[in-house]
């Protein structure tokens, strides 16, 4: 493994945002500086925190920090693809899609912590 981009979770992360980005240029523009902002950023902070974790992972306890800190941002996506189904600005079926990889990555984040001393060089 050369890199972060190398990495299942932050694969999967990266093409769940480029997902929600596709599907919220839908939304409406009174959302652009709401929902549409809150759950672009959201799910970029999702990969973006698997990069810089993967960076720092020499320090165990900071790229456990940083996977965990994916993981609420991860959650944070979630409640906000809620908000979107529930204003009728994501379809039933994209939404359930959406959620389920999000569970999916979910799952993929908490073994990485676990198994967090795989991941640190030298250890």
């Amino acid at each position: 493994m050369r890199g972060y981009k190398d990495l299942r979770t932050y694969q999967l992360a990266y093409a769940l945002a480029m997902k929600i980005f596709n599907e919220s240029k839908k939304f409406p523009r009174e959302e652009l500086y709401s929902l549409t902002d809150q759950i672009r950023r959201a799910s970029r902070s999702v990969a973006s925190n698997i990069a810089e974790g993967f960076r720092k992972r020499r320090y165990r306890n900071m790229f456990i920090s940083k996977l965990a800190d994916s993981d609420a941002e991860a959650a944070e996506t979630q409640v906000f693809l809620d908000f979107a189904r529930d204003c009728g600005y994501l379809q039933k079926e994209v939404h359930s899609s959406l959620t389920e990889d999000y569970e999916k990555l979910g799952r993929m984040l908490n073994k990485m912590i676990a198994k967090a001393d795989s991941f640190v060089p030298n250890h």
